[in-house]
């Protein structure tokens, strides 16, 4: 099942339960999914990668959102941004810590060693393979730091 498919089926799940805050949210990104599938000019189906950045950039605003309404004293804003944000969470995958990024990058600069003496010419393609490998789901800009010290 595809996770634009799981946020249709879990907004009808939510609505039968009558979950208002889960159901709403569910809603709105769905509706902004059909949007980026239907504008511009040609149509196109958005992948599960698509659909977890639009999630991420979701989750990102409703935290921009409730930084702003907490700093103007909207408390009863903030925490209802922030409770979204949290559930939005739910359907990302789940983040890395710095030493399982490590990991995966070392298994990588390992198999691309196997092959021949690495140099700074690999960068690009073992950026590629660990790229495929963490998706998202660490800093990108502290991966290449840990493939560009692998490298030399």
């Amino acid at each position: 099942m595809s996770l634009k498919e799981r946020l249709h089926e879990d907004s009808i799940t939510h609505l039968k339960a009558g979950n208002e805050m889960e159901k709403t949210t569910l809603r709105n990104i769905i509706s902004t999914i059909g949007t980026r599938e239907k504008s511009g000019k040609n149509p196109t189906e958005l992948t599960d990668q698509d659909v977890e950045n639009l999630l991420r950039k979701e989750v990102a605003n409703r935290e921009e959102t409730a930084a702003l309404a907490a700093k103007d004293g909207r408390t009863d804003l903030a925490e209802r941004e922030l409770a979204e944000a949290a559930f939005i969470s739910t359907y990302l995958p789940k983040m890395l810590d710095e030493a399982e990024a490590q990991g995966i990058v070392d298994r990588i600069m390992e198999e691309l060693a196997a092959d021949h003496e690495l140099s700074m010419k690999d960068m690009g393609n073992a950026m590629k393979l660990v790229g495929a490998q963490i998706a998202g789901r660490f800093d990108g800009k502290a991966v290449s730091q840990m493939v560009r010290a692998k490298l030399g």
